[in-house]
């Protein structure tokens, strides 16, 4: 057999061993689905998927059904080569119970955030976003996930919401080469909300990004440093009067 048709022979051998993965009608399970948007967000991250190619197939990857489907997302992008790390994402789990991330904390390239009868906050006015586009699955199951944005941060929800809501309370247009955050929904009676920081937060934020110039960079005087656990003493008394 001539090299060429050997090669054509193994051609039409994948074509049909990968029709046939396509039109597979197994089941997808919840981790083939995680499986699939990994891979997508891989090439999205290396450029092969523009953000709207990798919003509409992280849409059908959530809503396939069999096996068939997902491997249709993927047909046009490299399998992984044998050796190559896939980076885990960091897991958030809120169950019974409350939490959060706040200040200036650093915020993974991908992040699955799972809220079961709780309440979740991510705070993304303080944090450290080093990548391009971020990628967070969340999960609800009778809770609430809740994510705090600033204006100006291009955020894109997707996904499906049954007997819940899913929605984006931020004003205004993206600014240009903003950060993407790429919210992938999965809601069974409960809520995912993207919205604006507080006053209160704002406020807080206004008042760190201030102490820095008080005094030209200076320390406070000493009778302000004295004063400091006193009234520390006072607000814990008051919060332990309360829960009391």
């Amino acid at each position: 057999m001539r090299p060429s048709e050997q090669a054509e022979r193994l051609t039409l051998d994948s074509g049909s061993e990968h029709g046939q993965q396509g039109n597979s009608p197994l089941r997808a399970s919840d981790a083939d689905r995680e499986q699939t948007l990994e891979a997508l967000a891989a090439a999205s991250a290396e450029g092969r998927l523009s953000l709207d190619e990798y919003s509409q197939r992280s849409d059908a990857a959530l809503a396939a059904r069999t096996l068939g489907e997902l491997a249709g997302l993927t047909t046009d992008l490299p399998a992984p080569r044998e050796g190559d790390l896939v980076p885990v994402p960091v897991q958030i789990t809120a169950v019974l119970g409350n939490e959060s991330r706040k200040g200036p904390w650093v915020v993974p390239a991908r992040m699955t955030v799972r809220s079961v009868l709780g309440d979740c906050h991510l705070e993304m006015q303080q944090a450290v976003i080093r990548q391009h586009v971020t990628t967070i699955d969340a999960k609800v199951r009778f809770g609430t996930i809740t994510i705090f944005v600033p204006d100006g941060i291009d955020v894109r929800m997707h996904g499906r919401a049954v007997l819940g809501a899913k929605s984006s309370q931020l004003r205004g247009e993206p600014q240009p080469g903003a950060p993407v955050i790429v919210v992938n929904c999965d809601v069974l009676c409960g809520s995912v909300t993207v919205r604006r920081p507080d006053w209160a937060m704002r406020r807080q934020l206004a008042r760190e990004a201030s102490r820095p110039s008080e005094n030209g960079g200076k320390l406070p005087p000493p009778a302000r440093l004295r004063a400091l656990p006193r009234q520390h003493r006072l607000d814990r008394g008051a919060v332990q009067a309360v829960l009391r």
